[in-house]
């Protein structure tokens, strides 16, 4: 009977693995052509605002956003996590919305905000998919609580959710495994890639509303080398300056509690044999 409930409990996790990924891919597939959707179809601004013309398709990206979270968060449900994954993952999700709640009412410097630490950190530390359930959540929390819902939204989730789906791709490489790495090492690397991602969470988000600003750079029909040459005028004009501010502060929080927010989260993973070892993350 051991054995056999082993078997079980392995091909369980097999197929909780499956799903989890597929849905964690569709999602982000669904996201880069929800980006993208505006150059594709030629958009234009017609004198209404790019919320406005984001509005009809936020009710099917929450829908279809907020569906994946749900079953990448029970795909990881397994006989070795139980509710201990879904207590970690509410736990710091709220941590995260009570700092984007400082934010928004204290008016950090630039685009600076403290939420992306603890994003980073989760994907390293439990994979990329704890990762992005960290980053979708914490906005789609944290914009309940502060007032911010709206077209934007969903951009934000997807945004975030892949901030900390890639801090997890990190583990793909053994010698950078959380597990393999020093802690010291793992914080270097960490502050650079919290930088980099500061600036790229911006350029990113930016494509939510370029297409439709009037006098942007971006017009329907141009080549690909244009649109990049537009669009690289337009980062360094309006969103650079902005966006170097999260870059440091992003590093600048991964210096300082980089260290002992991974020790936490590895005697977290010792304790509890906390497994995603079948997640190839």
């Amino acid at each position: 009977m051991t054995a056999l409930r082993a078997v079980n409990n392995w091909t369980q996790q097999r197929w909780q693995n499956l799903i989890g990924w597929l849905s964690l891919g569709l999602i982000t597939a669904n996201g880069i052509v929800a980006f993208a959707a505006p150059f594709v179809t030629g958009a234009q601004m017609d004198g209404s605002s790019s919320d406005s013309a984001r509005l009809t398709e936020t009710p099917l990206l929450m829908a279809l956003i907020t569906g994946a979270c749900l079953i990448v968060l029970f795909a990881n449900l397994g006989p070795s996590l139980s509710s201990k994954s879904v207590a970690l993952i509410g736990v710091l999700v709220g941590i995260n919305a009570i700092l984007r709640l400082v934010d928004v009412n204290f008016l950090l410097p630039g685009e600076f905000s403290p939420i992306f630490l603890l994003i980073t950190l989760v994907g390293y530390s439990f994979g990329a998919r704890l990762g992005f359930l960290m980053g979708a959540l914490t906005l789609l929390v944290s914009a309940l609580i502060t007032g911010g819902v709206g077209p934007w939204l969903p951009f934000q989730m997807y945004t975030a959710g892949w901030m900390g789906m890639t801090a997890g791709w990190l583990r793909v490489v053994p010698a950078l495994r959380a597990d393999r790495l020093s802690v010291p090492r793992a914080v270097i690397m960490l502050t650079v890639f919290g930088f980099v991602w500061g600036l790229l969470y911006g350029a990113i988000m930016n494509l939510y509303n370029w297409p439709f600003l009037t006098g942007g750079g971006w017009q329907p029909g141009l080549s690909g080398a244009a649109m990049l040459r537009a669009y690289g005028v337009f980062y360094l004009a309006q969103s650079l300056g902005m966006d170097l501010a999260r870059a440091v502060g992003n590093a600048v929080l991964m210096l300082v509690l980089g260290a002992p927010l991974l020790n936490i989260f590895r005697r977290f993973r010792q304790r509890f044999a906390y497994q995603v070892v079948h997640d190839a993350s």
